[in-house]
């Protein structure tokens, strides 16, 4: 099992050195060259309406055993009987996708689909406690489509949120009327997450549902998203029914293009987000806001240098929410070389604080249960 997860360390290096790479060598207009779609884009077909019932449709759901990625632990890391937590985790994989030839990934193109699954293991494995853990497989659109002002970009992520709302029926339809429910993803998936938070979940009964969000490493306005999402920021360690997020930078940081992009992009309320602050749940002391030490960190997941083994290693690195709402986390941590420009830790956003989000998801989610009782 370690070296499956060394296998997802790895395949998430391979995902950033593109973006690393282009951004690196072939800034600006050169980059979306490298790396957005010049192809016209392609509707697709909506899903038929069972599609979802099929189970080859999920990476992650109830019985699948030792073959789901989500129930994946470190070495020394002990499972506590399963269903201790009696929520169902919805959780929407990131990027995986990386080619230009299309907008959006075939579901036959094994190399995303084995991405995906191994990405699962690095990061939805944090909610591996709950009662049920459901990703479902989705025509997600590639990375380029991030890296453009094109409508088809727009379009394609358009594209990608609709199998992931069908998805989303499908799950609600499965867990029953009471089952509470927390929603999560990383980068790509998170943004999916918010849009199911604002379109699907409220205002509706089905908010009073939600134990906890994480829409982890995709930034949310404090003035312009957050009011959009029913649900407030978890101020205290102890609150549930409430959004963790953060975004993570290595000290120096240099987030001037990633805040240029936030700045200029529209927010939730359709207003201009500008040099408003961004959401930012300290992982280390589950407070927004705030520092930590080190000392405070739980477990980094690290992987040797040759690849042959991994680790969970405590006190790898503090976090500190500055006055814009970046999580900055001291000196660069040793992860590998693949971070992208700026010291931006996006790639590692969970698995720099993986026990910690564990601990934390816990922690909420047995909060939420007491207080149903």
């Amino acid at each position: 099992m370690a070296r499956k997860f060394l296998y997802a360390i790895a395949v998430l290096v391979v995902l950033a050195i593109a973006a690393v790479f282009a951004l690196r060598l072939f800034p600006g207009a050169l980059t979306r060259a490298a790396l957005v779609p010049t192809s016209g884009f392609e509707q697709q077909d909506k899903l038929a309406g069972n599609t979802y019932a099929d189970p080859a449709m999920w990476f992650s759901m109830p019985g699948m055993g030792v073959d789901d990625p989500s129930r994946w632990l470190p070495p020394g890391v002990s499972r506590a009987e399963e269903g201790t937590l009696p929520v169902a985790v919805f959780f929407v994989h990131p990027t995986s996708y990386l080619e230009r030839t299309r907008w959006n990934a075939p579901l036959d193109d094994a190399q995303s689909q084995a991405r995906a699954r191994l990405f699962l293991r690095g990061m939805a494995s944090a909610f591996g406690e709950a009662a049920e853990i459901w990703a479902p497989r989705y025509r997600q659109a590639t990375f380029g489509a991030f890296l453009t002002d094109k409508p088809e970009g727009e379009m394609a992520i358009d594209a990608a949120y609709g199998d992931v709302e069908m998805a989303f029926d499908r799950f609600l339809a499965s867990i029953g009327p009471d089952r509470p429910i927390v929603l999560a993803g990383h980068s790509q998936g998170a943004l999916h997450v918010l849009r199911l938070l604002r379109e699907r979940v409220a205002g509706t009964p089905l908010q009073a549902r939600i134990a906890m969000a994480y829409p982890i490493g995709w930034p949310i306005s404090l003035a312009h998203d957050l009011p959009a999402l029913g649900l407030p920021a978890c101020e205290t360690a102890e609150q549930a029914g409430c959004i963790v997020t953060w975004s993570s930078f290595a000290e120096p940081a240099d987030p001037n293009e990633w805040l240029a992009l936030y700045s200029r992009s529209p927010g939730f309320d359709v207003h201009v987000r500008g040099d408003s602050a961004i959401l930012c749940v300290n992982p280390l002391t589950g407070r927004a806001g705030g520092d930590a030490p080190a000392s405070a960190n739980l477990g980094t997941l690290k992987p040797s240098a040759d690849l042959t083994s991994a680790e969970l290693i405590p006190s790898a690195v503090p976090a500190r929410c500055d006055k814009r709402g970046l999580l900055l986390i001291g000196d660069p941590p040793d992860l590998g070389p693949y971070v992208l420009p700026g010291n931006n830790y996006h790639v590692y956003d969970i698995p720099l604080f993986w026990a910690n989000l564990r601990q934390d998801f816990e922690r909420r989610t047995q909060a939420w249960a007491a207080a149903a009782r």
